[in-house]
């Protein structure tokens, strides 16, 4: 008996050995290695929860999401109960864009999470993922409450604050998190954008000497002079600001591992494969309505117009999805799979458009739950209105539209989180502008009329009848409360999200001639591609 416990503890000892040398693998990115091992540990040890937690981790590394559940679920088959297992799986499924189900996990976890505040901080980030920032919020607080004391907590927790709009909440999370936290840069940056600075109440003396003490890398050096740049402009210091803000992007940009031509090229790809006649032809598409997609250049009132319409009550926002442009991929590289000689753009000519209209429809649906129409305002889905029109042509697609130098300056002055690698470089932001808008003038040329281009200028200026414009275009009826103040929007998910609870202002339009001198050369760059720099 003794005998046979120890050969099974040394059993479980080389077994727990062979787990770790496969994740080890997975790290090293010899997947071929994991596969493989994963396969025998398998059939040897169908029942172990360990082996299916890396087994699924092996088939998510390889693409095979929907496996990879599978193998979640058989591990909590076995271990019921187990929170670690519910998060994989909850994260799983917002990978999969099943945020339903996602959210059903969640709660799952929570009732069983007890104190445990890492793994009711990493709840809360689940519900993040589901455009729930607000229950995301309640379990960060949570966390903290029961001790658990990461930086990075701090910090999820003033961005949640920031999304629903507890600005002096915000405010005091970042103030305690601490300096050598790895976060602090970007912490710094959303300080500043949390209200507008004045001269008895800014940042600026604290700014300056935590530049002047260094930082221990470029990205939180980028950012602490990115909060520099936007409170001197604040304060009115415009030179400085744009000194400062000169380095900053620059200093960003050598972060980067970014191919701006690349981006261009596939863009430009877009354009020449969905011509005149290729949209012409007689493609059903998923006849389902009530998608609003709100496009154009970041910061250029997009947010605006999501608040607009959010408060009609026939309305609710989903966000800045990634759905569309995801489901559209993973089609498309099926496509791709069967006709290995076209590129990804032209093997998207060959897809069952009804089938991604209905796959976009059921995901985007669960961001925004229980609303007859909901809005996507990923402004990057400029680029599929032709798609977007085949997939799903009842929806509604709005451009915003704006003087191309305040709209290329707002983007300049912005530090954004993991996107638009191009605004860090004043020639590829000039580029990807030209680029940006030849196809949006293209979208217009070879489908007349199913996009409504909205004039930020006029937007600010004439709110009420822009705002009547907007929901005659989506099929709404006039409600005034659409023009109520601010304060009783919904949590908003952008960077504009302290901007949108201010009163409509008209102090940005023509804001980049502050700084005209700094801007020339994007100015020129643009006149020489036929596009004015005045109001176009």
């Amino acid at each position: 008996m003794i005998d046979a416990r120890m050969s099974s503890t040394a059993a479980s000892a080389t077994l727990r050995q062979q787990i770790g040398q496969g994740f080890e693998l997975l790290r090293q990115d010899r997947m071929e290695d994991a596969a493989r091992l994963s396969e025998s540990l398998l059939a040897a040890h169908t029942r172990d929860p360990q082996v299916l937690l890396f087994a699924s981790e092996v088939r998510l590394a390889g693409g095979d999401a929907e496996t990879a559940l599978g193998l979640i679920d058989a591990a909590i088959g076995v271990m019921r109960g187990e929170v670690a297992l519910l998060l994989k799986k909850a994260r799983i499924l917002l990978q999969l864009r099943r945020r339903a189900e996602a959210r059903q996990v969640a709660a799952e976890a929570a009732a069983l999470a007890g104190d445990d505040g890492r793994a009711l901080w990493s709840i809360g980030k689940i519900y993040g993922g589901c455009n729930d920032p607000a229950r995301a919020r309640e379990l960060y607080e949570q966390a903290l409450a029961v001790g658990c004391g990461s930086p990075d907590l701090l910090y999820d927790l003033a961005t949640a604050q920031f999304f629903t709009g507890d600005f002096a909440g915000a405010e005091k999370s970042l103030g305690a998190l601490p300096t050598d936290s790895p976060a602090i840069g970007h912490a710094l940056y959303l300080r500043s954008t949390l209200r507008r600075q004045t001269d008895v109440r800014n940042h600026v003396d604290d700014l300056q000497a935590r530049l002047t003490a260094g930082f221990p890398d470029a990205t939180r050096r980028a950012a602490c002079l990115y909060a520099l740049a936007k409170e001197l402009e604040d304060l009115g210091h415009a030179d400085r600001s744009f000194t400062v803000l000169t380095e900053a992007a620059a200093l960003k940009r050598r972060t980067l591992r970014y191919d701006a031509a690349a981006e261009r090229t596939a863009i430009d790809g877009i354009r020449a494969t969905y011509t005149a006649e290729a949209m012409r032809a007689e493609i059903p598409g998923h006849g389902e309505e009530g998608a609003i997609f709100i496009v154009g250049m970041p910061r250029t009132g997009t947010t605006l117009v999501e608040r607009l319409l959010g408060r009609h009550g026939e309305v609710a926002s989903a966000g800045e999805l990634p759905d569309y442009g995801q489901a559209l991929a993973a089609a498309a590289h099926e496509r791709l799979s069967a006709h290995p000689g076209k590129t990804m753009v032209e093997a998207s000519l060959l897809l069952d458009f009804a089938a991604l209209g209905r796959d976009y429809m059921r995901s985007a649906r669960e961001a925004a739950p229980g609303s007859r129409m909901f809005i996507d305002k990923m402004p990057i889905n400029f680029m599929y209105c032709g798609l977007i029109r085949r997939a799903l042509p009842k929806a509604r697609i709005i451009h915003l539209v704006r003087d191309p130098m305040d709209s290329c300056y707002a983007v300049y002055k912005t530090l954004f989180n993991q996107a638009y690698h191009f605004s860090y470089d004043l020639a590829e932001l000039g580029a990807y502008y030209i680029t940006y808008h030849r196809l949006m003038r293209h979208w217009h040329a070879v489908m007349p009329d199913a996009i409504l281009d909205v004039r930020y200028e006029d937007l600010v200026t004439d709110t009420e009848g822009q705002a009547r414009r907007l929901l005659a275009w989506c099929g709404l009826d006039w409600r005034p409360e659409v023009l109520s103040p601010a304060k009783s929007d919904a949590p908003s998910t952008t960077a504009s999200a302290a901007q949108v609870r201010e009163p409509v202002y008209t102090s940005s339009v023509g804001k980049w001639r502050r700084y005209e001198a700094g801007l020339r050369p994007l100015a020129d760059q643009l006149m020489r591609a036929g596009i004015s720099t005045g109001r176009t």
